[in-house]
Parts: structure tokens; C-alpha cells; sequence
């Protein structure tokens, strides 16, 4: 039955007791999209690229996926694996694996509230995609319930009709005719008593009637919704790149999220009309684009390997210091004793040296935003997100304001 006319708060619960099962095979990972796909009759790769994008923003899609593998039951287990452990009901998935699956999700969970307006938007990509399919599709799918079976009934049963005689009771017997016995090849046979129809079993071997010729498959239509998808995405990367200079905030990374966020929509609505599967090869190169600025570039691309800088007057500091990947050294032991500094050294992957002088008044800001290792002036961090903050005088007059950052690896910043 379709979920067409009913309220929210009935297709949620129309969801959960009906939720998915994540199947044996066929699956890649741990079966989420799969079962998804099953449950409401579509292809699981546009399921698995629909997270894929969702991981673009704010790494939501890791998230939900691991939210999945945690609440969705596996092919005939009882329960979900926290289920499971809530309920000590069936599950194949361990313990032990359920709470490692937990601990995931804890640095997933704070990826996506480091990155907030991306992370909300990847998750109502997802959830309302759900929702919609389930108020479309909910009726396919569904959890088989197993038809009544009639019990057989044996001549003699009283079920048949047959009219059976308890012991010790009077009542009219048919004699049984024993085999051999004269007159028996003489006459034809009878129906039973038993049969209320008088169709004996040697009345059955009737032809069967033929089957129908199946009909042929109505022609389908070819959607062209992948077609419209593509040229609005194209159109507007093209509008886009031409106003991103006079925008500020339109960054590369920006501008594909938009394109993203586009095909995502033409691919949810190609589930529903059995179109759009042509654009899974644009959204996974793209996505993985998406993902390398966000991750490992996202301030752009600034170049590779090593580089130094060493400025020799408080005028030849810049404001701003980036590199994209490898180790950057940034040396101010050669400033004058006198004057006011503030820079900025940010790195995507890799390495942050800076040296600050001896003598010099600090005030740093040491972080690794994804994760790595911070040594700040002596004061040490490593995990996820570690950040520290050092204020310290120095016999000198120089004032050094300082912010040494990278995405991921190792930030040191030492006197010289």
C-alpha cells in the first residue's frame, strides 16, 4: 500500500518498522546502500553516490553511513546491531565490532559539526531523500508475511466431510471390497463416499489447459531528466567560474559543491522516474574532486614539496603565508628587536615549521584542524583537532602575532 495521503509522523513510523535490511551479497561495504536499494526498488549505485556526495558536505555521508551499519538490521538477524545490544536480541554483527562502530562514529560526528551549515545540508540531502522515496516507493519492499496454509484433510477426516463412525458407536460402514474378490473386475468403478463430487482420482488425467502466450513488454520511455540534469550543472558551472571573481566567498570548492548538490537532485529524481543513471560517471569524479579540496586543499591550490621563507625587515612579513602540501619553514629570527608582526601560515597536508626569535613578545595560535600533531612552543597535542594557544614575553620589543595551521599533519613553532 502506498504512504500517499499519510501524515509525517506515520511514514516515520511506517519507515523504521519497515526500515531496510542490509543483504548478505551484493553488497560492497556493509550493505546500506544495497539494502536501501532493495527495499525501495532502485539501483544501489545511485544510492552509494548519493552518499558519496553527502560526504562532500561536512563529511555527513560517513556519518549516516555508519548511522546505517549501526540501525539497520542485517538479512535475517532480530535486531540492528545497537539493537542488539539494548535488547540482547539476535544479531551476527559482535559486540565488540558494534562498539568499534560507535567509536567511528565519534570522530565523524565531530568532522560534521566542525563543518555545520555543510554537515545540516548533507544530512537533509539524505534524510529527505528517504523520506520522499518512502512516501513513493514504501509499498515495494515490504516485509513478506507468510500466506495462511489450509491443513490437508485425509479421507476419513472429519474436515472432508468423510462421515466417520467413533468406535463403539452404531452408524452405516461402506464394507470394504477386497482385492481379488468376484465382480470386482466386473464392474466399473465407483467414487468413494468420501468424495462429495464423485471426481475419483482415475477422472484426473485431464489435459492441462494451456498456458497464455505472455505479452510483450510495453515499449518504456526514455526519461530525459539525466539530459536536463547534465546541461543545468553545465550551465551553471559556466555561470559560476565567470562571477566567482567578484564574488568573495565563491571558491572552486564552492562552486562544486553547487554542481554537486545539482546532479544529486537529477539523480534522486532519475530514482523515481527510472532515469539519470548516466550521471553517476560525472558525480564520482567530481565528488572526488569535491573531497580533495575540502580535505586536503581547501584553501586551494599553492603549491608542493618544500619551501622556506626568512624575512629580513617587519615590512617583508606578508599577512599571509599558504602551501598546499609538503613542509613549509617560516624563520623570524632575523626581524629586528622592535615592531608589531602578525601573520598567518596555514598548510593543507603536511609539515609547519616556524621559528620566532629569542628575545620577542608571542601571542600563537598552533592548530591542526583534521587532525596531527601541535608542538607550541613546548606545549605539545596530537589527535583529532588538537589546538593550543601561547602568550609569552620576551626581554625584547618585537611583537610577534602569530596563527601556524594546517588541515592535517604537523604544526611546530619553536624559538630561534
Amino acid at each position: 500500500m502506498s504512504n500517499q495521503g499519510t501524515s509525517v509522523e506515520d511514514t516515520l513510523k511506517d519507515f523504521w518498522a519497515t526500515r531496510p535490511r542490509r543483504p548478505r551479497r551484493g553488497r560492497k561495504i556493509a550493505g546500506v546502500a544495497a539494502g536501501i536499494g532493495i527495499r525501495y526498488g532502485i539501483d544501489p549505485i545511485i544510492v552509494r553516490v548519493a552518499f558519496v556526495i553527502a560526504t562532500f558536505y561536512g563529511g555527513a555521508g560517513v556519518m549516516l553511513y555508519l548511522l546505517g551499519w549501526l540501525l539497520l538490521p542485517e538479512q535475517d538477524d532480530e535486531a540492528a546491531p545497537l539493537e542488539s545490544m539494548i535488547n540482547h536480541k539476535r544479531s551476527s554483527t559482535s559486540s565488540a565490532f558494534t562498539v568499534l562502530l560507535c567509536l567511528a562514529l565519534i570522530p565523524a560526528f565531530l568532522f560534521f559539526i566542525d563543518n555545520e551549515f555543510s554537515g545540516i545540508l548533507g544530512v537533509l540531502l539524505v534524510a529527505g531523500t528517504l523520506y520522499l522515496l518512502h512516501r513513493s516507493r514504501g509499498h515495494l519492499g515490504r516485509p513478506a508475511t507468510p500466506a495462511p496454509t489450509m491443513p490437508f484433510a485425509a479421507p476419513g477426516d472429519p474436515a472432508a466431510g468423510t462421515p466417520v463412525t467413533e468406535p463403539g458407536t452404531a452408524g452405516p460402514q461402506t464394507p470394504a471390497t477386497p482385492v481379488g474378490a468376484a465382480g470386482a473386475a466386473d464392474s466399473p468403478p465407483r467414487p468413494p463416499a468420501w468424495d462429495p463430487l464423485g471426481a475419483a482420482p482415475f477422472a484426473w488425467d485431464l489435459p492441462e489447459p494451456a498456458a497464455p502466450a505472455p505479452e510483450p513488454p510495453a515499449p518504456r520511455r526514455r526519461s530525459k531528466i539525466g539530459v536536463f540534469t547534465f546541461g543545468l550543472a553545465l550551465v551553471t558551472a559556466g555561470t559560476l567560474a565567470l562571477v566567482a571573481p567578484t564574488v568573495s566567498w565563491l571558491t572552486p570548492g564552492h562552486i562544486v559543491g553547487i554542481v554537486l548538490a545539482i546532479l544529486g537532485l537529477g539523480m534522486v529524481g532519475g530514482a523515481f522516474v527510472r532515469g539519470g543513471r548516466g550521471l553517476i560517471g560525472l558525480a564520482i569524479p567530481l565528488s572526488l574532486i569535491g573531497l580533495a579540496m575540502t580535505v586536503v586543499i581547501p584553501n586551494g591550490w599553492h603549491g608542493a614539496g618544500e619551501t622556506n621563507a626568512r624575512p629580513l625587515t617587519v615590512a617583508d612579513v606578508q599577512d599571509h603565508y599558504q602551501w598546499s602540501t609538503g613542509a613549509m619553514t617560516l624563520d623570524l629570527t632575523a626581524l629586528p628587536d622592535s615592531g608589531s608582526v602578525d601573520t598567518r601560515v596555514t598548510m593543507s597536508a603536511g609539515e609547519v615549521t616556524v621559528i620566532v626569535p629569542a628575545t620577542a613578545d608571542v601571542d600563537i595560535h598552533c592548530t591542526a584542524h583534521a587532525g596531527g600533531d601541535i608542538d607550541c612552543l613546548g606545549r605539545e597535542e596530537s589527535g583529532l583537532k588538537p589546538d593550543l594557544r601561547v602568550e609569552e614575553d620576551g626581554p625584547g620589543s618585537l611583537h610577534v602575532s602569530l596563527t601556524a595551521e594546517t588541515n592535517v599533519g604537523r604544526v611546530e613553532v619553536r624559538r630561534g
